[in-house]
């Protein structure tokens, strides 16, 4: 199977790789089409960021920012909202969203009030905090038993689909980040469909650094971005978050093609290269 891209739109000033490219409700929206042409199944709208250091938004500033946005996407892709504020998840769900990304790990009672989907992401701190100084006796463990008890809790409140995301950088230094991506098929074997963001990381600059030694910046990580993707897809990963949707999906293709060991009928190159994931509806 093939597996799905989300395609990451960010109608923020201050996100870390794009910021403020989307604030303007025309661009936002443009961007998220072209996404969907590209091959995206999912349009991940977020408008407040949660790059390392980033401040929280204000929920009306918030609400002014994606809920026009979500409304003008939603006929022509699936939506998600990219949110930890309750209120923020309801209104975007009204407006035509159907898949709540909560790096908060927190809203699954609200996925349930409302029917839709829920993905639960780990996160050590909060983002003005989370990359000061993180520390864990054993990151795998305890990234994956928390992702299993949020899972679990919000199975049994009545969510139909939960998908768990490690939150890579997200209170993780390089070496953890690392250690879950080698260890991504232990969270597959859980049961739920697994979601990974690698996308334009600061980890991926610092392992793959410029000609000048000096960590490549955000613009100059899209080899590190498609392969650390494709080693989460191989590892068994059903959806990945990413800037580069045209390049992804061209990988997502070439990984349906190796599981099946065939050519996938319909692919990238004749117009059938969008995800038949559980990431697409």
């Amino acid at each position: 199977m093939q597996p799905a891209v989300m395609g990451v739109l960010n109608v923020t000033p201050d996100s870390f790789s794009d910021g403020g490219r989307y604030l303007d409700h025309g661009a936002a929206v443009a961007h998220g089409l072209d996404m969907a042409r590209q091959g995206a199944s999912l349009v991940d709208v977020g408008g407040e960021s949660s790059r390392p250091g980033a401040r929280p938004v204000p929920e009306a500033e918030e609400l002014r920012r994606v809920v026009p946005v979500v409304r003008a996407l939603a006929p022509h892709v699936r939506v998600s909202i990219d949110t930890v504020k309750p209120g923020v998840a309801a209104a975007a769900v009204a407006a035509g969203a159907s898949l709540i990304n909560d790096i908060s790990g927190s809203l699954w009672p609200v996925a349930a009030e409302l029917g839709v989907g829920w993905v639960a992401m780990h996160m050590q701190g909060t983002p003005p905090t989370m990359q000061d100084d993180p520390g864990y006796d054993d990151v795998v463990a305890e990234v994956y038993g928390y992702l299993r008890d949020r899972a679990a809790g919000a199975v049994a409140a009545g969510v139909g689909e939960v998908w768990v995301d490690p939150g890579i950088g997200f209170g993780k230094t390089t070496a953890h980040n690392l250690r879950l991506l080698r260890h991504l098929p232990e969270l597959v074997s859980m049961g739920h469909p697994v979601l990974v963001g690698t996308s334009r990381k600061g980890f991926l600059g610092r392992l793959a650094p410029g000609v000048d030694g000096a960590p490549a910046p955000a613009d100059e990580r899209l080899a590190g971005s498609i392969a650390t993707a494709t080693w989460a897809m191989l590892s068994g990963a059903s959806m990945v978050r990413v800037h580069d949707v045209a390049s992804t999906v061209q990988a997502a293709v070439l990984v349906g093609c190796t599981r099946l060991g065939t050519a996938v009928p319909g692919g990238a190159g004749s117009g059938g290269g969008r995800a038949s994931g559980p990431g697409h509806r």
